[in-house]
């Protein structure tokens, strides 16, 4: 760490990983597209780099911001979230188990059941909210507690600090998936988890024009059991994939300020149309976990889900009645999309503990004129309860 940490994070956001180029006084980082390295002598690589999988100039600058912004000591980057998540199921050993949330990505579901399950780590299901849940939950094996907050896709929202709590009296690490807070909502480190990862793919990149995955951990140990599994299992990103997401940390603070803002008014003016029968969202007014929130998080977030009334039908229609909102998968850039988890993103799920509901939409909040999307919205709710849906 460098004393970019005594900084807001704002001013962090903008500076981490890179002051400016030492020979060329570059404000940006370069792009080191080389596959190999000279080396000074046989089994001497010059300043550590020898071969770009193993290490890259331009991996390591992200690495450091991204560990800089969550308050960790190491970052290690992968090709994708999916990757970074499988970095860390190799740190199980066959026979242990891991405790998951009932509401996570359906990919992590779908990883960790249906191919770590073949080689002996198996996976159980609590609601992490409820300590008593996890309590009985836990066996003497269980060797990690797998935890989102907000969760995906019903925006649960978990005391990071009391199940990390828990987990250290086991012995067990505390993963946190952070994709949807980002570090500037929220640092989970701070509140005593072990493990923080990312899908850069999302917020960090912030774009939709890249795919990447980041862990971050103070943990010397962890750090240097995944550098391992970086290198030897090679699912590392490229340097331009590198680039990218550090080209979109920088406006990371003003993205997430505009989205949120726009979700809090999206999910107040959703509370109160005839057609939505719930919403899930951390900033509403009336939240039974509001004091914890403020605890934990800057801000609510700018990801949102609510559920219609006419079940999958109407919300098959309304998702594809939208203009401005796109239907599509993913999340965290700066277009709004629309979603039915059921049949999309969590597909995967289906008839698993994790299984969601078929009339749930989930939004990804982008940085629009708020005023273009509640009319998107609305002509959305009009078009999908008036025509029938689409049919393939």
């Amino acid at each position: 760490m460098t004393d970019q940490g005594k900084r807001r994070f704002e001013t962090l956001t903008v500076h981490a990983g890179f002051e400016s180029d030492p020979t060329t006084g570059a404000v940006v980082p370069g792009i080191e597209l080389a596959a190999t390295f000279e080396q000074d002598a046989v089994g001497q690589p010059r300043n550590g780099y020898e071969y770009s999988r193993t290490g890259n100039p331009t991996r390591e600058v992200l690495e450091r911001a991204v560990a800089e912004l969550e308050g960790g000591t190491h970052g290690v980057a992968f090709a994708s979230g999916l990757a970074a998540t499988q970095n860390l199921l190799y740190l199980l050993e066959p026979g242990q188990r891991i405790l998951v949330g009932d509401d996570v990505y359906g990919g992590t579901w779908r990883l960790a059941q249906k191919v770590w399950a073949r080689y002996g780590v198996h996976v159980d299901v609590a609601d992490l909210r409820d300590l008593d849940a996890l309590a009985v939950a836990l066996t003497d094996t269980t060797a990690m507690i797998w935890l989102e907050s907000p969760t995906n896709p019903l925006l649960k929202v978990v005391d990071i600090r009391a199940v990390a709590r828990v987990a250290a009296t086991i012995g067990a690490l505390t993963v946190v998936d952070n994709t949807f807070a980002t570090p500037y909502l929220q640092r989970p480190l701070d509140f005593g988890a072990d493990v923080v990862l990312h899908s850069a793919t999302k917020y960090l990149g912030g774009h939709s024009d890249v795919v990447s995955g980041v862990v971050v951990t103070r943990s010397d140990e962890v750090a240097e059991k995944l550098r391992f599994h970086q290198n030897a299992a090679g699912a590392v990103p490229s340097p331009f994939d590198c680039w990218l997401v550090l080209r979109g940390l920088r406006t990371l603070a003003i993205r997430m300020d505009r989205a949120c803002a726009n979700a809090a008014i999206l999910a107040d003016w959703l509370a109160s149309r005839s057609e939505v029968s719930a919403v899930h969202y951390p900033g509403l007014a009336d939240h039974p976990q509001r004091d914890l929130i403020q605890r934990q998080m800057l801000l609510p977030g700018a990801m949102l889900s609510f559920q219609v009334r006419g079940g999958g039908t109407a919300a098959n229609a309304v998702a594809n009645a939208t203009r401005v909102f796109t239907l599509a998968e993913s999340l965290g850039a700066v277009e709004s999309l629309i979603e039915v988890p059921a049949v999309m993103t969590h597909a995967s799920v289906a008839g698993s503990p994790l299984e969601v509901p078929a009339d749930l939409i989930r939004l990804s909040v982008g940085i629009e004129a708020v005023e273009d999307l509640v009319a998107d919205l609305e002509q959305a709710f009009a078009a999908g309860t008036a025509a029938p849906p689409a049919t393939s």
